[in-house]
C-alpha cells in the first residue's frame, strides 16, 4: 500500500493543456474518486499515475518514489478498465493468474494465490469457465480479481461500473467498497457519476477543464461545496443572487430577493464578504407544503408549481417564485402536489451556502 502525489502535474496535448497545475496528494489506504464530465482531465491523471501517458511538467510518486520514467510494469499497479479487457480464450484462473507469471511468482503458489482472489471476490467456482459464459458483472469481479491478485501498491479504476444496468451497477459499488475496505490498498477510482463518488469514496476531487475544482470528504463537497460548478455537478442545486449584509459570531448575514434576510453559517460561506455573494439551496432542502404553512425556523415564500416529475419515492418540482424558477426534491408522503398547485416553499437557512461572486476565467 502506498500515498500517490501529483506534484504540480500538467499535460498539454499540443496546444491543448488537459490538465492545469495540479498538486493532489492521495492518502494511503484511501478510496479517492476522480469526478468529473467528459474532457475534464480525470482519466488523463489516472493514465499519467498508470505510465501509460507522460506527464508535461511535474513529478508522480507513488510511496515517495518518483516514477516518472519507471514503465508501468515495473509500478506495481492493479488496473481495471471499463471493458475489463479479459482475454477471451483464457480461462478465468489464467486472467487472475496472467499478471504473477510476470512478477517472479513461484509456479507452485500461483493456484493457492488466485483462489484466494476468487473468494475474495465472491466467485469461488468460476476458475475453469471462459469470460464469455459469465454476466457482466461477473466479468468485471474476474476483472478486480485480476487486478488485486498481485498485491499492488495501488489500485486504479477506471470508470469499471459504467457497462453494467443501473441496479447491478449498485450492487457492484457496494462490492467493490467492500473488497478495498478488506485488503485496505489505496485506490484511484475515475467516474463522471456523482452517486458512485459519494457512496464509495473516502475523498472525493471534483475536477472541472483540467482543473480540481474542490477535493474533500463526500459530506464536504456535497454540503459545503467550493464553487458553483461543484454545487451544479453533485446533486441539483438552486443557485441564487443575493448580498452578504456582515459576517460575524459564526455567521454570515445574506439577503436574498426571493426570501428576504437570513443566517448561513460561516463555515458554509467560506470567501464570503459583505457585498455580493450567491446563494446555494440544494433542491432537497427546499420544502413544498400547502399554501399558507409556516413552519418554526424555517425561511419561506408563497411559489406555485410549474413541472411535476415523479420518481416513484421521491418527486422533483418545478416551481416559480416570483419571477425565478426553483426546484425541489421532496419525499412523497401520500400523493405529489400537482402542477399550477399554490404551495409554500421553504428551507432552514443552517441548509444553504453561500459563495462569493466568482470572477470569469
Amino acid at each position: 500500500m502506498s500515498s500517490v502525489h501529483l506534484k504540480n502535474i500538467v499535460k498539454r496535448f499540443g496546444s491543448f493543456t488537459a490538465v492545469h497545475p495540479t498538486d493532489l496528494e492521495i492518502p494511503e489506504g484511501h478510496f479517492v474518486t476522480l469526478l468529473g464530465p467528459s474532457g475534464c482531465g480525470k482519466t488523463t491523471n489516472l493514465r499519467m499515475i498508470a505510465g501509460l501517458l507522460d506527464p508535461t511538467e511535474g513529478e508522480i510518486l507513488i510511496g515517495g518514489r518518483r516514477v516518472n520514467e519507471v514503465p508501468i510494469h515495473k509500478r506495481n499497479l492493479g488496473i481495471v478498465f471499463q471493458n475489463y479487457a479479459l482475454f477471451p480464450h483464457k480461462t478465468v484462473a489464467q486472467n487472475v493468474a496472467f499478471g504473477l507469471h510476470y512478477r517472479d511468482v513461484p509456479k507452485s503458489e500461483i493456484p493457492g494465490k488466485v483462489a484466494a482472489a476468487l473468494e475474495l471476490v465472491q466467485l469461488p467456482d468460476v476458475g475453469e469457465r471462459y469470460p464469455k459464459a459469465l454476466s457482466g458483472g461477473q466479468q468485471q469481479r474476474i476483472a478486480l480479481a485480476r487486478a488485486i491478485v498481485t498485491e499492488p501498491d495501488v489500485l486504479l479504476l477506471d470508470e469499471p461500473l459504467s457497462a453494467l444496468d443501473a441496479n447491478l451497477r449498485e450492487d457492484m459499488r457496494v462490492e467493490l467498497k467492500r473488497i478495498q475496505d478488506k485488503i485496505g490498498v489505496t485506490t484511484v477510482f475515475v467516474t463522471h457519476d456523482q452517486s458512485e463518488a459519494l457512496a464509495m469514496s473516502d475523498k472525493i476531487v471534483v475536477m472541472s477543464a483540467g482543473r480540481v475544482e474542490q477535493m474533500g470528504t463526500p459530506e464536504e463537497v456535497y454540503n459545503t461545496p467550493a464553487s458553483e460548478f461543484v454545487a451544479n455537478f453533485l446533486g441539483a442545486s438552486n443557485i441564487l443572487d443575493a448580498t452578504c449584509r456582515d459576517v460575524s459570531g459564526g455567521t454570515a448575514q445574506l439577503e436574498a430577493p426571493l426570501f428576504g434576510a437570513f443566517g448561513v453559517p460561516a463555515a458554509k460561506a467560506g470567501g464570503v464578504s459583505p457585498g455580493p455573494a450567491r446563494m446555494v439551496l440544494r433542491a432537497e432542502k427546499l420544502l413544498i407544503q400547502p399554501p399558507g404553512t409556516t413552519a418554526e425556523g424555517q425561511v419561506q415564500a408563497e411559489a406555485r408549481i410549474e413541472t411535476v416529475d415523479y420518481q416513484g419515492q421521491t418527486v422533483r418540482y418545478f416551481l416559480r417564485v416570483g419571477d425565478t424558477q426553483l426546484q425541489a426534491i421532496n419525499m412523497i408522503d401520500e400523493r405529489p402536489f400537482e402542477e399550477g398547485a399554490a404551495v409554500t416553499a421553504g428551507f432552514r437557512p443552517q441548509d444553504c451556502a453561500a459563495l462569493p461572486v466568482e470572477a470569469p476565467r
